[in-house]
Order: structure tokens, then C-alpha cells, then sequence
């Protein structure tokens, strides 16, 4: 588990704690030596993550399309920012430099980027570990909905979602690390809701 895809509101959202989670996320990567991909910005969550990891001592690589560097203030004090075209490019590159995906509260584009990696894993296209952090229980109307769709079959048998849960963002590495030893992630679903 050497680099770990963070995604993120470009907000603060209106609890302290899910910038409290960004810091402790991004120092946590950074001591544990796992590399930070995220989406370039120096505002909301997803500058707040960078900053403490680069705090930290940590790598970190910024993919931000070009018509939102004025929009999203690229992060000037990354070691590698990588400028692409469009959304599709930089979610591709994302993919493409992660080992692993986190999640922390966001908007649309947030719930976006990690649907779409819950559907590629789904559909067999990856083995990633993928993980929510659901600070102040962000997730569970997700969750609650995931278990919705199971409800009404839409989420069957040999195509369920393999992800884990944690309520606070020092679960991250542990639960990473746990991940990134496991002979097969897709032999068994990785579900671990713990709200």
C-alpha cells in the first residue's frame, strides 16, 4: 500500500470535525510513508488533507483539470501536480496512481469519484481497497441506501460492494494495512459497517 487516492469536499462543510478528520488523514499518510494523490486544490477539505501530510513529511502528487486551477487554487508546495484536460483524465491518472481510495465528506463530485470506484471494483475492474470515513455519520444516508438497493435486488449476489467504513479517520492506515495483506479482496466482500 505505497500511495493512497484521498477523495474530498473543496469545502469545510459546517462540522469542525471533518476538517479535524482531513488533518489527522493527512498526517496519518504521511507517517505510516504512503503517498497522497488528491485533486490538486488548496481549499476545503482537500487543501486541509495535503497540507498536513506535506506537514508530515509526506509526498504528494495533485491531478486538477485546467479549467479549475483558479477555481480550486492548485497547491503550490506539492512535489508533483499533474495538469490534465478534462475530469475524465484526471480521474483515469487518479485510478492510475492509487493503490487505494479514501473517502471524506464532500459534495456531488466527492460521492461522484466514489461511486465510480465502487462500480469498477464491482464490475471486476480493480482490487483497491476502497474506504469511507464517515465522521459525524456522513455516510450512513449512503450506507442506508446501499442496504436499500440490496433490499430491492438491484445489489445482488457476486455483484456486491466491497468497501470498509471507518468513523474516524485514525482507522484509516490500520484499516489499509489489513487491506493491502489480504491474498484475494474480491474472494470475500469487504464490508464493514460500523456507524
Amino acid at each position: 500500500m505505497r500511495t493512497v487516492c484521498v477523495y474530498c469536499g473543496s469545502g469545510f462543510g459546517r462540522d469542525p470535525a471533518f476538517r479535524e478528520a482531513a488533518e489527522v488523514l493527512g498526517t496519518a499518510l504521511a507517517q505510516a510513508g504512503m503517498r497522497l494523490v488528491y485533486g490538486g486544490g488548496d481549499v476545503g477539505l482537500m487543501g486541509t488533507v495535503a497540507r498536513a501530510a506535506l506537514a508530515a513529511g509526506g509526498h504528494v502528487t495533485g491531478i486538477i483539470p485546467d479549467f479549475l486551477q483558479a477555481r480550486e487554487h492548485m497547491l503550490a508546495d506539492v512535489q508533483e501536480t499533474v495538469v490534465v484536460p478534462d475530469m475524465h483524465t484526471r480521474k483515469r491518472l487518479m485510478f492510475e496512481h492509487s493503490d487505494a481510495f479514501v473517502t471524506l465528506p464532500g459534495g456531488i463530485g466527492t460521492l461522484e469519484e466514489l461511486v465510480e470506484q465502487l462500480t469498477w471494483a464491482q464490475l471486476g475492474r480493480h482490487r483497491k481497497p476502497v474506504v469511507l470515513v464517515s465522521v459525524a455519520e456522513f455516510w450512513a444516508p449512503l450506507l442506508a441506501l446501499f442496504e436499500h438497493m440490496r433490499g430491492h435486488g438491484f445489489i445482488r449476489e457476486g455483484l456486491d460492494l466491497s468497501y470498509l467504513v471507518a468513523r474516524e479517520a485514525a482507522e484509516v492506515v490500520p484499516m489499509l494495512r489489513t487491506a493491502g495483506h489480504e491474498p484475494d479482496p474480491q474472494a470475500e466482500t469487504i464490508v464493514q459497517q460500523r456507524m
